[in-house]
């Protein structure tokens, strides 16, 4: 019996000693608050009507993506119908009438050569046929003028990017001017708003936390504004893989707001038994003793691999790795 528990107690101190043993350190970790950052548009442009008129057709609508250029409807206005009509029969009368200019200059060219006509009269002809052509050329920008207005019923996008509104229905009657649709384009970034209190903490560039729905992903502080709103600093983050199916969602993130000190051990070094968490430390005889601790979150980064432990340990002990 004697043998036995001395061959125990060898092969637990040869296990002792090839274990592995992490002296607990003060260590600098950064300090994230959890906020609730916006997605929104980085220009917000309206697709508007140039014409007044009956929306005839509407070819897009909210959440669409859209190319620069592309119809999204056409704005139809019957009184420019009724006008290009109206012009030409203005143009028909005038070559009616430019035709019996240029016979009777004609006419008068052959009776100034028999003496019957003064030249002084052929002159006369020939500025009538001159401006019967200057109406006709006039009369032709007029209704170049409306050709113009009736194309430019159609309602094109101004940009690439998704529709966000369509404040427009087919049949309704809209001014020049008015917006069809509302476009977002130019990206999309992330706006969040951070308690003033952590204005002075708050760095352009520094990495932020994404929470989204495939995992976690990394942002950059792009831009801070130096207005405060309400009680919070405005800032702006660029995300390269960001989801836009819904502009003005919410999403979680976390912003970096300090640093401070925390003892960090191996997550390897943590026992739980019934709930509770132990890590084994060795004491001064050598020996390794388990201790009762409470532990924060699990580190990331260059602290990988670690935890932080609340209570239950102090600088300078020794962590016994398995």
């Amino acid at each position: 019996m004697k043998k036995l528990s001395l061959a125990l107690l060898v092969a637990t101190s040869t296990s002792l000693a090839q274990a592995e043993t992490v002296t607990l350190a003060p260590t600098e970790i950064t300090e994230w608050k959890a906020v609730q950052a916006r997605v929104e548009s980085r220009n917000i442009v309206p697709a508007r009507a140039r014409i007044g008129g009956v929306i005839e057709e509407l070819t897009i609508s909210e959440g669409d993506l859209v190319t620069a250029g592309q119809q999204l409807g056409l704005v139809k206005d019957d009184k420019i119908a009724f006008q290009i009509a109206a012009v030409d029969a203005q143009l028909a009368a005038l070559s009616a009438q430019l035709e019996t200019a240029e016979a009777e200059y004609q006419r008068g060219e052959t009776l100034v050569t028999q003496g019957v006509v003064t030249r002084q009269r052929l002159a006369q002809l020939s500025t009538d046929v001159e401006v019967t052509r200057n109406q006709i050329a006039a009369t032709q920008a007029q209704r170049a003028v409306l050709t113009q207005q009736e194309t430019e019923g159609a309602v094109v996008a101004p940009a690439d990017g998704r529709v966000l509104t369509v404040p427009a229905s087919r049949g309704s009657v809209i001014l020049p001017g008015e917006p069809v649709a509302t476009i977002g384009s130019g990206g999309f970034f992330l706006r969040l708003a951070v308690p003033e209190r952590f204005a002075g903490a708050l760095q352009a560039g520094a990495e932020i936390r994404i929470a989204t729905d495939s995992g976690e992903t990394a942002g950059r502080l792009a831009k801070l504004y130096p207005q405060i709103d309400n009680g919070r600093v405005i800032a702006d983050v660029e995300v390269d893989t960001l989801d836009t199916a819904f502009v003005n969602a919410r999403i979680l993130v976390e912003v970096p707001i300090g640093s401070r000190t925390a003892l960090l051990a191996p997550i390897d070094a943590v026992v739980n038994r019934h709930g509770i968490d132990f890590i084994s430390v060795e004491d001064a005889a050598g020996e390794a003793v388990e201790r009762t601790v409470i532990l924060g979150a699990a580190q990331d980064g260059d602290n990988a691999g670690l935890v932080e432990v609340i209570s239950g340990l102090s600088e300078g002990d020794k962590v016994v790795r398995p």
